[in-house]
């Protein structure tokens, strides 16, 4: 009796000092600020002020690793109109889902399970910068980790709406109800999800009712060629440095907003536009699109635009222009984008394209 009585005693001890020696667990109570090294971000930010990056366009990210059970994310949106407010995806591992800010000052609360060695977090920025700025001012969290590598492969998508993810989402309000950038969703455009399928960085450089050379909505005269240094391209403000992403290919979707123009003023502002990409990105492959969502006319006349363009580069030396026409129109969404489903049958076109010609 006294030996099993012994070995119960010393069995209750050895659990009691594992107990004793395991680390105490604290609440979300350390702050980190958005200058961290441990935040990655991705896509065109200000950061004049490191404590409070800020980003107009669709598809930006910021990316860190947490431990603990739950997180606090601090974000500020500009609310330009007085009361509209940016859509963010919140990616907490595996796991996605869109939400909308509340306030100029949010604090959005991030619960976890599982995963005792952390929690991959990802913020997009669902929204374009016609709606305005938002601001990442920290986290409060136990702990921060590494966060795994950005990919090393990088693609930029300049467009219009359609890159933008407009008119897509109508997961929460329907087609027709609500407001403009109810229905977007950046995350689930068919940028970011080629970019995802190719394991590769995206930059979405994309504004709504933008053209080549016209530009819809009462832009005014802002258009692609004359915005493209910019960070905040809805405005024309705040000048981008190039040299801090370089990617491998360049898409353009550009032609919807435009419709059918005199042929050779479209290609020589076309040709122009390239020559100014070309020179800010010497290395890249640039692909000519037709616009997935242009109808019969528009679509015919942007083939035989983009064909000739891309051959002129190619006769100019410049070998690494190409132009790819999709198989079909994509236009069930709101206004006649492409809905979700669509944006997803774009990818997968694009997808397979760009493994192609960049031999991934």
């Amino acid at each position: 009796m006294k030996s099993i009585v012994s070995i119960l005693l010393a069995c209750l001890v050895q659990a009691f000092s594992l107990c004793m020696a395991a680390p105490i667990k604290k609440g979300p109570a350390i702050f980190f600020a958005a200058d961290d090294p441990y935040i990655e971000y991705m896509g065109r930010i200000d950061v004049s002020d490191p404590k409070k990056p800020r980003f107009w366009s669709p598809g930006v990210t910021v990316r860190l690793k947490f431990s603990g059970s739950s997180c606090r994310v601090l974000l500020n949106d500009e609310m330009i109109w007085g009361k509209d407010h940016n859509y963010v995806e919140i990616v907490l591992d595996d796991s996605a889902y869109r939400i909308q800010m509340k306030g100029r000052q949010d604090t959005l609360t991030i619960v976890a399970r599982g995963a005792e060695d952390g929690h991959v977090l990802t913020l997009c920025k669902d929204t374009e910068s016609g709606i305005g700025w938002l601001e990442f001012a920290g986290l409060f969290c136990e702990g921060m980790l590494p966060p795994p590598p950005l990919p090393i492969r990088k693609i930029e998508f300049i467009g219009n709406s359609i890159t933008c993810g407009a008119g897509m989402d109508e997961s929460v309000t329907p087609c027709g109800q609500g407001k403009w950038y109810d229905q977007h969703n950046a995350w689930l455009s068919y940028g970011a999800v080629t970019a995802r399928a190719l394991n590769a960085q995206w930059y979405i450089t994309a504004v709504s009712g933008i053209g080549l050379m016209h530009s819809c909505c009462n832009m005014g005269e802002i258009v692609m060629p004359r915005v493209f240094d910019k960070i905040d391209q809805r405005v024309d403000s705040l000048a981008w440095d190039f040299t801090k992403y370089q990617p491998d290919v360049v898409t353009v979707c550009l032609g919807q907003n435009d419709g059918v123009q005199d042929s050779a003023v479209f290609r020589a502002n076309y040709i122009q536009f390239l020559e100014t990409i070309r020179k800010d990105y010497p290395s890249a492959k640039i692909v000519c699109l037709t616009s997935p969502m242009g109808d019969e006319r528009l679509t015919s006349w942007l083939k035989e635009q983009l064909a000739v363009i891309a051959a002129r580069r190619r006769a100019a030396g410049d070998k690494n222009v190409y132009s790819y026409f999709y198989s079909k129109r994509y236009f069930h969404g709101c206004g006649t984008h492409p809905n979700m489903k669509e944006h997803e049958e774009i990818a997968k076109e694009l997808t397979a394209y760009l493994k192609k010609i960049m031999g991934w």
